[in-house]
């Protein structure tokens, strides 16, 4: 004898067709329960599946269908679900950095508090600014969806954290210890040095800017016969991490500008200085400081979907890296100008062309191609390839210091200036609506 046919249809509400009919109070909560029905018997055997199966007697009584609507139980675990979350997120170690803590942030508020009602903060209060942009951007989204986005983003940090503990617990061979922005390893003759934010597209902090300087500092004294450079994921490295300029209070910008002029006159030094061959293997696209600083290395090898990008102008600053010199030195003034002045983003075709890439390489065959390479070159005798450099070098050296303090003065002044902080606000605005 066939069973009476019970289903659903995913819509607003829950649809239920049988022969007869329930008040909600009767579903509600019911797991593996027994209900009557004319005639016999029918088994629940979820009440909270998609589908319901109901095993009873034949006949079944053609009567209007009901409405069963989202049951208490099954928001109550959604709630768990969200609670459960907000403690996963205080046990994660890693900082998923800024972009993600303002999605957190957004979907939190949209999530406990419903659409942004509060007044907008001051333009010059970046922080809670990037926080009500973040939480109004999500507009009329629901508070049941906001908590599953919520819940479903920890659920991919927490994921993502646990299988990045599992890489490390069986540490890369010939790797160095200290680093947390960067993997440093050296084997076969080379030190190479890789960024490591891939969630922040490797963007460049503070603390990024002195574990690179360490780190050229051990590969220049170690028995590495050549240092690389190269970043981990699918981008080289987006440039400076703008949130160094978003986490300052106005009180302290003054002093921010001054620490950035310093830390980045070190950095830039550390490249006019090293004293073995340095190479940049650049596996995915580059912006601005980890594009100046191309023209301070000997080779650069690329792959073919890597981009090269200066918007300095764009965000009210000016060129770093030794770029005001280098740049028409290598590709003329005219070609530099495009670059430097009018952000100018160049494929690497075009900057292999230009003078600034040395090769470029099918990305299928990239690492495997550029890596064969340095080994052979990591072979060579490493004190002529040393002293080589240092005659090709010599010469420019007491120059590059000199453009490189001028251009971080430049750059100081650009950093107080309105014009720098309002291009920065204006950059934020437009990525927190993308």
């Amino acid at each position: 004898m066939a069973a009476p046919a019970l289903t659903f249809v995913r819509r607003p509400c829950w649809r239920l067709r049988c022969g007869t009919r329930f008040g909600h109070k009767d579903l509600i909560g019911l797991r593996e329960s027994l209900f009557s029905i004319p005639g016999g018997k029918c088994l629940v055997l979820s009440v909270s599946a998609i589908q319901i199966v109901v095993v009873g007697p034949t006949q079944a009584a053609c009567v209007p269908a009901i409405d069963l609507h989202m049951t208490a139980a099954t928001m109550q675990v959604s709630q768990k679900d969200f609670q459960k979350a907000q403690e996963q997120l205080k046990l994660l170690k890693k900082d998923p950095g800024n972009e993600t803590k303002l999605k957190l942030y957004a979907l939190f508020k949209q999530a406990t508090e419903g659409p942004c009602k509060a007044p907008k903060p001051g333009m010059l209060d970046f922080v809670k600014k990037a926080k009500w942009d973040a939480w109004n951007s999500l507009g009329n989204l629901s508070q049941d969806d906001a908590r599953q986005k919520y819940t479903e983003l920890i659920s991919s940090l927490v994921s993502a954290e646990s299988a990045s503990q599992k890489k490390e617990a069986s540490p890369e061979e010939g790797r160095h210890d200290g680093y947390e922005t960067l993997i440093v390893t050296t084997k076969k003759n080379i030190t190479k040095i890789m960024f490591n934010r891939p969630d922040r597209k490797n963007a460049i902090n503070h603390q990024m800017y002195r574990e690179i300087i360490k780190a050229l500092e051990e590969a220049g004294k170690n028995d590495s016969t050549i240092a690389v450079i190269t970043g981990n994921g699918d981008c080289y490295s987006s440039g400076n991490d703008l949130s160094n300029f978003t986490n300052v209070q106005p009180g302290e910008m003054e002093k921010m500008a001054k620490d950035g002029a310093v830390l980045l006159k070190d950095f830039v030094g550390h490249f006019i200085d090293f004293p073995k061959p340095l190479i940049a293997v650049v596996n995915g696209p580059a912006i601005g400081i980890c594009v100046t600083v191309l023209a301070l290395c000997d080779l650069v090898y690329a792959s073919d979907r890597a981009t090269f990008h200066s918007p300095f102008s764009q965000l009210g600053q000016s060129p770093e890296g030794c770029s005001s010199y280098l740049f028409p030195k290598i590709m003329g003034l005219a070609k530099a100008s495009e670059m430097l002045l009018f952000n100018k983003k160049l494929t690497a075709a075009e900057a292999c062309a230009q003078g600034l890439v040395t090769e470029v390489f099918p990305d299928r065959s990239f690492q495997k191609e550029v890596w064969a390479r340095l080994e052979a070159y990591a072979s060579l005798p490493k004190n002529s390839l040393a002293v080589s450099k240092q005659l090709l070098r010599s010469m420019e050296k007491e120059k590059l210091h000199a453009v490189n303090s001028r251009e971080c003065e430049v750059l100081m002044e650009r950093w107080l200036s309105d014009e720098c902080v309002n291009a920065i606000v204006s950059f934020f605005q437009k990525k927190s609506k993308l």
